[in-house]
């Protein structure tokens, strides 16, 4: 097993970040061969997927989540305390805060427009987010 944290800065609620360079990377310092990487962001406003990273997907994906939580609801967590993000809360525990991704002869096995991404959605405006990257 090789494990190794990674450090991502955002900015702000929406931001989406490609991480499949990083955890190619991580992959391959790992030397494991044919085995297994989980990605998982520590948060509880923070999100893991796959998507292909194009400008288009990703502005979609931002509108889906803003009909399936939208930003005008009434959420109890906010009620509860003040802060306002229990939209982040709700999208992030849709979308999960892990991935695991096959690894066949040393990279990533992922079709060519799937990349893994981090998706900010706390409404700070940027946050320090760590990422680990587990390699079995």
């Amino acid at each position: 097993m090789f494990r190794e944290e990674l450090i991502f800065e955002t900015h702000g609620e929406g931001d989406i970040i490609d991480l499949s360079p990083a955890v190619r990377d991580v992959v391959a310092r790992s030397g494991v061969w044919d085995g297994q990487v989980s990605v998982f962001v520590k948060g509880s406003t923070a999100a893991i997927t796959t998507i292909e990273f194009e400008p288009g997907v990703l502005a979609d994906l931002r509108r889906a989540l803003d009909v399936i939580a939208p930003k005008d609801a009434v959420y109890e967590h906010d009620r509860a305390w003040g802060d306002g993000n229990g939209r982040s809360h709700v999208r992030a525990a849709l979308l999960g805060p892990s991935v695991t991704i096959p690894v066949q002869e040393g990279t990533l096995f992922s079709g060519t427009w799937q990349q893994v991404v981090l998706i900010e959605l706390d409404i700070r405006s940027g946050r320090t987010r760590f990422v680990l990257c587990t390699v079995v």
